[in-house]
């Protein structure tokens, strides 16, 4: 069965039940006794917990992970209207307020909501799965396959909030009520081990990629999700450990030229570099996205668009756009960096408000498609580069620089540069941390890198500042200017979402 051919089966219909009279189950009610009874209604299920991902990926993950740093901005339109809840978040101007409970801070923010909201269905998803599956007879490698893509699914989704919150709710058993919904918030080190748990499991579970179905999560993507967490809790040796498991399995190898890492809209999904991959397919069957859309700087005719996007029926796009790159990543990429082109693009909009009307975009990700608004490119969570990068870093702060920079030039190598000059453990890192700003650009980890090294003030303040101290450099028309508040929070975490706190005595 094709990932893409998803159930349309709600949280709430696989939540329901009716407890009166007996236990008897009304045979028009499907519930979880009455759904899971075999193999075919796992697979359904587990589809249906890959579905909240594109969402998550198309409209979310780059506003949290990307705008949220110095690699991309937005380029302001003053006829657009008033700041949204994009520009907050690209701004470090979140609406921030105190909880009734110590310590908790809140947030009206949509995106934030949103992103929230989208985990805890993969999560009601997946638990739903891990509590029926031993209980129903099918073949063991498919129920040991299934089981682990959704171990997968659920230590990737408290990832995230984890590291977006630093706190959230653990739950890890279907919510029956409206009471088990609320639940106390867990620690970062409750979440931590958590995550670790699932993550092994599903390593020990999950096929290589090699024999598993392209698409899904395989062993090594658990591996990786694995090495990302020792990462921010910098537990080194365990880091290399998994991590060279994942280069010595041979399942996985660099793609040769850069410009090919990046599927098309219809072909070069799921290769030689793709640890996990969201997967998207172009057309009317619902399962598309629109990511290059999301990307483009505003606003632009539709004369502008189609020798970017090659549809046929191209049409004006209006509004503010988003996610733009910064100079600060475009002045980041050295002399002959091959990734830089491949990258970013120029593009020149007639009616901008600027007096340059010449704009950078993200063109990684701009695949030429047949219809307008409708993409099928897949996005990259973990890559094999990725993998050789984290591996290094793990190396080199356990005081082995010399054996960290064949992983870092492996990387290097590919773009098209020499191997690195860097030699001490202190000069490795900061070519490390370079090295994962332009190979991973525009791919949600630069906040994420930011944060869990410790350099928001470092790099953030001075940022805010030079965007304040000159917003034309950052694509403000004549008389426009950040909002008097841009910068301004400067907090490791997002509030938590005061739409939820309404919900819950616990924040």
């Amino acid at each position: 069965m094709k990932l893409q051919i998803i159930i349309l089966v709600s949280t709430g219909l696989l939540l329901g039940g009716c407890t009166k009279f007996l236990d008897l189950k009304p045979e028009t009610a499907l519930t979880s006794e009455t759904f899971f009874k075999n193999e075919s209604d796992f697979k359904q299920a587990v589809n249906a917990a890959y579905v909240p991902l594109r969402p998550i990926f198309n409209d979310r993950a780059w506003v949290l992970g990307e705008m949220h740093s110095d690699n991309t901005y937005y380029p302001r339109n003053i006829l657009f209207g008033a700041v949204d809840a994009t520009e907050n978040v690209a701004d470090f101007a979140m609406p921030n307020s105190a909880s009734s409970v110590a310590g908790i801070t809140l947030t009206t923010n949509g995106h934030v909501l949103n992103q929230y909201r989208l985990d805890y269905q993969i999560i009601a998803r997946t638990n739903q799965i891990l509590s029926t599956i031993d209980d129903v007879d099918f073949d063991a490698s498919s129920k040991s396959n299934l089981k682990g893509q959704a171990l997968f699914l659920r230590a990737f989704a408290y990832f995230e909030l984890v590291r977006y919150f630093g706190t959230a709710p653990l739950h890890l058993s279907v919510v029956d009520n409206r009471l088990e919904a609320t639940a106390e918030l867990a620690t970062k080190d409750q979440l931590y081990t958590q995550i670790e748990k699932d993550a092994k499991d599903a390593a020990g579970l999950l096929k290589p990629k090699s024999t598993q179905e392209a698409g899904r999560v395989t062993s090594g993507s658990a591996k990786m999700l694995l090495g990302d967490l020792y990462l921010w809790q910098k537990r080194w040796p365990e880091a290399e450990t998994v991590l060279r498991e994942i280069v010595t399995s041979g399942e996985y190898s660099l793609v040769p030229s850069y410009d090919k890492v990046f599927s098309n809209t219809s072909d070069n999904k799921n290769n030689s570099e793709s640890v996990f991959e969201v997967q998207y397919m172009e057309g009317a069957s619902g399962y598309n996205g629109s990511i290059i859309y999301n990307f483009l700087p505003r606003p632009m005719t539709k004369t502008e668009l189609q020798p970017i996007t090659q549809t046929s029926n191209p049409q004006d796009l209006s509004g503010e756009g988003n996610n733009i790159p910064t100079p600060d990543i475009i002045a980041a990429y050295e002399s002959g960096d091959e990734r830089k082109d491949v990258s970013i693009a120029y593009v020149t909009l007639s009616q901008s408000l600027r007096d340059n009307k010449v704009y950078p975009y993200i063109k990684k990700f701009a695949k030429p498609h047949a219809v307008h608004g409708n993409t099928g490119n897949n996005w990259p969570v973990y890559r094999y580069a990725e993998v050789l990068l984290a591996l290094a870093e793990a190396i080199n702060e356990q005081g082995r620089p010399g054996d960290a920079d064949d992983y870092l030039n492996m990387v290097r190598n590919r773009a098209g540069l020499s191997n690195t000059s860097a030699a001490s453990q202190s000069d490795m890192r900061e070519a490390i941390f370079k090295e994962r700003r332009v190979e991973l650009a525009f791919e949600n980890k630069r906040w994420f890198d930011i944060v869990r090294t410790g350099r928001i003030q470092e790099i953030i303040l001075p940022h805010g500042a030079k965007i304040i101290a000159n917003p034309k450099d950052y694509y403000f028309p004549d008389g426009a200017v950040p909002p008097n508040n841009a910068f301004t929070v400067l907090d490791p975490y997002y509030g938590l979402p005061a739409d939820e706190a309404a919900l819950t005595p616990y924040f």
